[in-house]
C-alpha cells in the first residue's frame, strides 16, 4: 500500500495530525474543484473550507477494500458539499461576517454530530464557535431558503394569505419572484419576515434575534408585508 494511502487510512481511525496532513497532500484536488465554484456569491476560501470538508468525508466514508481509486470517491463528496451549501445558502443574500459564521458554524455542527452521536445543542455550538446564540440563529437563517408561501406561522399565518392571492404556490412564486422581492427588503424587514413566516417564530422570539422590542417587530412586519404587496401589486 502507498505511502497516501496509509495516511488516509490513519486519518480515517481518527487522528487529527493526520487528517490535516491528507488535506494538506490533495489540496490540490479540493482547489481544482472548487474553482468550478467560482463567481458564485461566495470567496474562494470559505468554497475552499467546504471542499476540505468534503474531503474529509470522503476520507471517513471510504472503502478501502473496494479497490477504487480514492480521488474518484472524492471528487463528488467535495463537489457535494459545495453545491449544498450553495443551494441552501442561495437564496438571502447576506453579509460576508455572517456567511463566515453559517461556514463555520456548518462545519462545527457536522463535527459534533459525528463525536456526540446526535444533534448538538446550541449551548455546545455556542462553546465550540464563540458565536451567541443570536448569531447562531443569524447564521441558520441564512444557510436555510425559503421553503413555502403556504407555510403557517404559530398565528396561523401564511405569507400567501397575508399578500392576498389565492394563487397555487408554485405559480405565485414564479409569478412575483419572492424571493427577490424579500432580498429587496430592508435587513432588519426581511430578517423579520424570514423569521416570522418561514422559521415560524413568534414575534416574541423574532424580536429576541432581532434585538428589537415586540412592538417594533410587529412594525417591522407591517412594513415588510406592505412593500411586497406594492411590488406585487400589477
Amino acid at each position: 500500500m502507498s505511502a497516501a494511502m496509509e495516511l488516509l487510512q490513519v486519518a480515517q481511525a481518527g487522528d487529527r495530525e493526520a487528517c490535516e496532513q491528507a488535506v494538506i497532500e490533495n489540496s490540490g484536488l479540493i482547489w481544482s474543484i472548487v474553482r468550478r465554484y467560482y463567481g458564485r456569491g461566495v470567496e474562494p476560501d470559505d468554497l475552499y473550507q467546504l471542499g476540505c470538508l468534503g474531503f474529509l468525508k470522503a476520507v471517513q466514508g471510504f472503502d478501502f477494500s473496494y479497490g477504487t481509486c480514492f480521488s474518484t470517491y472524492a471528487v463528488p463528496k467535495i463537489a457535494g458539499e459545495i453545491r449544498r451549501f450553495l443551494r441552501d445558502d442561495g437564496t438571502v443574500k447576506v453579509s460576508r461576517t455572517i456567511r463566515e459564521q453559517a461556514i463555520r458554524l456548518y462545519s462545527t455542527r457536522e463535527r459534533l454530530r459525528q463525536e456526540l452521536g446526535r444533534e448538538p445543542y446550541l449551548s455546545e455550538l455556542s462553546d465550540c464557535t464563540g458565536l451567541t446564540v443570536e448569531e447562531i440563529a443569524r447564521a441558520d437563517l441564512a444557510a436555510n431558503a425559503p421553503k413555502s408561501l403556504q407555510q403557517e406561522t404559530v398565528d396561523g399565518l401564511t405569507l400567501e394569505g397575508m399578500l392576498g392571492t389565492e394563487a397555487p404556490e408554485e405559480e405565485l412564486v414564479e409569478r412575483i419572484a419572492l424571493r427577490e422581492l424579500i432580498d429587496r427588503l430592508p435587513e432588519k424587514e426581511r430578517l423579520t419576515i424570514l423569521l416570522r413566516y418561514f422559521k415560524c417564530l413568534t414575534q416574541e422570539q423574532t424580536a429576541r434575534v432581532v434585538g428589537v422590542s415586540q412592538v417594533q417587530v410587529s412594525r417591522l412586519e407591517r412594513r415588510g408585508l406592505q412593500r411586497l404587496r406594492e411590488s406585487f401589486a400589477p
